[in-house]
């Protein structure tokens, strides 16, 4: 356990007026300060109802006071809880008598932090409560559950043993080099190199839609003018977020919505239509609408069925990420809808104005991205948990070619060596005081 020499408290309920607030302390000097704030003796886990007296003796509030002694407390510390009317001045009030009796104020995420230090939560684990707390859907929740109850980090410890393991046999291979077997032709480490690759596969995909879950997928509407971007950007929303008019290039700036696709969080970004324009603003427009298109995890094209496609707007997109044509207006031509793969990507034939082929493209939406509704093995992921999985499997590809191609065992065992530091930085194996830093800096004062 990590020794922190001073105790931090902090208002843990939201700021505001409501029926109960809570001030938290976390430290060794919890016992200290309860003795001075109210003469009742403490009773770990047991709910005592006191006044909190202030210096002079008199009674800044009533309510509940409730001790967890270390170490089976959130943090591993001593901590106290005290519950009392949640108005933002009595509050105050007593948070301000708590100081003066030697607590400081919490920095963001410090009692989670402290918990981490203390081992009693792992660094994925510790993300997790703020993913938790910051859910929009039902389906974010569970699986943030999921991460907190140690799921993400079982699957990512058993990486690592296995790592280890191998790690252990490629080495013993090298240093007895001069033994009749030759460890590293028979087969074992290829077969089981083989199956890491598989593992770190399917839980980067799960990962993925964990990421999604949390984060949320930024599509950017993009096209020639009139093309139906507004009215694609209202069909998703349900409502009329933007203007729509037979205008052509009514969108002079970029317009954003959030908006959840069956339990997946979208970000939905309109911008401008794509042409020449001597218009100062309208030129101003589609230079927004450039910059959006960089940062798109996804971008919709929108083209007039009826009209041959600009083959130069195509190729001023970015080429690495992932287009889906969108054919609008199949209405006006007695088309059917439907969704094709191409070579170059998808095509999706719709009709925004009627209905028609919107569920089509709203299910491509999710697949595209590998999210589907089940949540029972989705666990929440952030996109440094993506960097270091794939990190991570690169580096077990790179071993299991040194290997076909040179038997190189000092390459292979310096190659695990680097997936293992990488699957690492996941749960806080490995990590640094930065990296730390600014992911406890993310959370809420009292968290």
């Amino acid at each position: 356990m990590a020794a922190h020499p001073d105790t931090i408290a902090a208002i843990a309920t939201p700021p505001g007026n409501g029926g109960v607030g809570i001030i938290r302390l976390s430290g060794a000097a919890v016992t200290t300060i309860a003795n001075a704030l109210f003469n009742k003796t403490l009773i770990p886990r047991y709910a005592i109802f006191t006044a909190f007296k202030d210096a002079d003796g008199s009674t800044i509030d009533s309510g509940i006071a409730l001790y967890f002694p270390a170490p089976a407390s959130y943090t591993g510390e001593d901590i106290l809880e005290l519950q009392g009317h949640g108005g933002s001045v009595v509050l105050d009030m007593l948070l301000r008598r708590v100081l003066a009796l030697g607590a400081r104020i919490a920095r963001p995420g410090e009692f989670t932090e402290r918990a981490f230090l203390n081992n009693k939560l792992d660094l994925a684990q510790a993300e997790a409560v703020a993913d938790l707390i910051e859910s929009s859907t039902e389906q974010s929740v569970r699986s943030a559950q999921k991460s907190m109850q140690g799921v993400f980090s079982k699957q990512v410890n058993e990486l690592v043993a296995e790592l280890t393991e191998l790690r252990i046999y490629v080495e013993a291979a090298i240093d007895f080099v001069d033994e009749e077997i030759d460890f590293l032709s028979d087969g074992v480490v290829e077969k089981r190199l083989h199956t890491l690759l598989h593992r770190l596969q399917t839980i980067q995909q799960t990962a993925q839609q964990g990421r999604l879950l949390r984060d949320g997928m930024t599509v950017v509407l993009a096209g020639k003018p009139n093309a139906g971007k507004s009215s694609l950007l209202n069909a998703l929303a349900g409502h009329e977020a933007a203007i729509v008019t037979d205008i052509a290039g009514t969108t002079r700036d970029v317009l954003r919505e959030r908006i959840q696709l069956d339990g997946m969080p979208l970000h939905v970004i309109d911008t401008a239509g794509l042409r020449d324009s001597d218009n100062a603003i309208e030129q101003e427009g589609i230079r927004r609408a450039r910059e959006e298109l960089q940062k798109a995890d996804k971008i919709l094209l929108l083209i007039d069925a009826r009209e041959a496609e600009d083959e130069q707007l195509i190729n001023t997109l970015p080429n690495n990420i992932d287009i889906t044509k969108v054919y609008n207006k199949i209405d006006l031509l007695g088309l059917a809808p439907s969704i094709e793969q191409t070579p170059h990507g998808y095509s999706c034939y719709v009709s925004i104005k009627t209905g028609l082929g919107m569920d089509l493209l709203r299910q491509h939406l999710k697949h595209s991205v590998g999210f589907n509704d089940a949540t029972n093995d989705v666990f929440i992921a952030r996109r440094r948990h993506i960097v270091a999985l794939k990190l991570a499997y690169e580096f077990v590809g790179n071993a299991l070619e040194q290997l076909q191609t040179s038997l190189a065992g000092e390459l292979v065992a310096e190659d695990l060596r680097h997936a293992q530091m990488s699957l690492g930085e996941i749960t806080g194996v490995v990590s640094s005081d930065d990296l730390l830093g600014k992911i406890f800096s993310s959370f809420c004062i009292g968290k």
